[in-house]
């Protein structure tokens, strides 16, 4: 099993980033998918959820608006679009595949994200 972010780097306020979660290893369209963040000394904030087939959604309220989760079960895709970042959208995120019925998880190794001018 494997869960691989990509897209992160440095970005100044204001701009935009898209993070990318390619998933193998499990049946990725059976999982409800869920980008974290984690910043030193404070708890893994959950940022966007995604449900198995992507119909349902649901956000931190500090990212409403500016972030949206989507995925591509076809390619075992998912992604988080982040827009008008801010520093405090600084952490690393990272990539979390759940199953609702059984409570089986996965986690990626996170990529990092700074926001800074």
């Amino acid at each position: 099993v494997q869960l691989v972010e990509s897209g992160g780097g440095l970005v100044q306020p204001g701009g935009s980033l898209r993070l990318s979660c390619a998933a193998s290893g499990f049946t990725f369209s059976r999982y409800a998918m869920r980008w974290y963040r984690q910043t030193p000394g404070k708890e893994r904030e959950l940022v966007a959820a995604i449900s198995s087939a992507g119909g349902t959604t649901d956000y931190a309220e500090s990212v409403k608006g500016r972030f949206t989760i989507s995925r591509e079960n076809g390619k075992n895709m998912v992604y988080l679009q982040m827009n008008s970042l801010k520093p405090e959208d600084t952490a690393v995120y990272i990539c979390n595949a759940l199953q609702i019925v059984t409570r089986n998880t996965y986690w990626g190794q996170g990529t990092q994200v700074t926001v800074s001018s």
